[in-house]
């Protein structure tokens, strides 16, 4: 870790961040809208992926993709920010862009405004300016986003996004992994108390 911080941990560094699962933690507001759609166990751990994976054990693939558009739309209220990501944004505040895509509205379901529901959640939580967010509809765009944010530093939780063949070479993928499930030889961090 000491030497990729030597290498980025700049002041003149441009830090790309993706928002969901990055920035924000959904695993509280997975947990009660599921139980609210009484889909399972009280038992489960209140972890979204937790969630996940117990629905497409039962073959309920639909559910998860509908669930996703509710929390995503309506309780955003109820996401958090990752514990110590304040303190790293705020160090970093100025250089810092969060990149992320979504689609406009969820795939199936109910058409609420997902990219308007982030923005919120964003003003509420963060002081970050507009001209520092940026929602791309593709993975493609928010790749391309990436290069023209000129981002020295790129950090997300998917490591499809940091292994993409379109990915600059400019930038350095760092890989958001509080499971520690990272077996592709990414530079990875559990926490932002880690980063920090």
């Amino acid at each position: 870790m000491a030497l990729m911080e030597k290498r980025w941990l700049k002041q003149s560094s441009i830090i790309g961040i993706d928002f969901d699962n990055t920035i924000v933690n959904y695993d509280k507001a997975f947990y009660k809208a599921a139980r609210e759609w009484q889909i399972i166990p009280e038992s489960l751990p209140q972890a979204k992926l937790a969630v996940r994976n117990y629905l497409h054990r039962r073959n309920e693939g639909e559910v998860w993709t509908k669930l996703q558009g509710y929390v995503y739309g309506t309780l955003m209220d109820e996401a958090e920010l990752f514990l110590g990501c304040g303190d790293f944004l705020t160090r970093y505040r100025e250089k810092i862009f969060v990149i992320s895509h979504k689609t406009v509205h969820p795939i199936i379901g109910p058409r609420w405004n997902l990219h308007a529901a982030a923005r919120a959640w964003i003003e509420t939580h963060l002081s970050l300016k507009n001209s520092q967010i940026f929602f791309e509809t593709t993975i493609e765009e928010k790749i391309k986003r990436i290069q023209l944010s000129q981002c020295d530093v790129f950090i997300d939780d998917l490591p499809e996004i940091l292994l993409h063949p379109q990915f600059p070479k400019s930038a350095i993928p760092l890989l958001f992994d509080p499971e520690k499930g990272n077996a592709l030889h990414l530079q990875s961090f559990s926490s932002w108390k880690e980063l920090c």
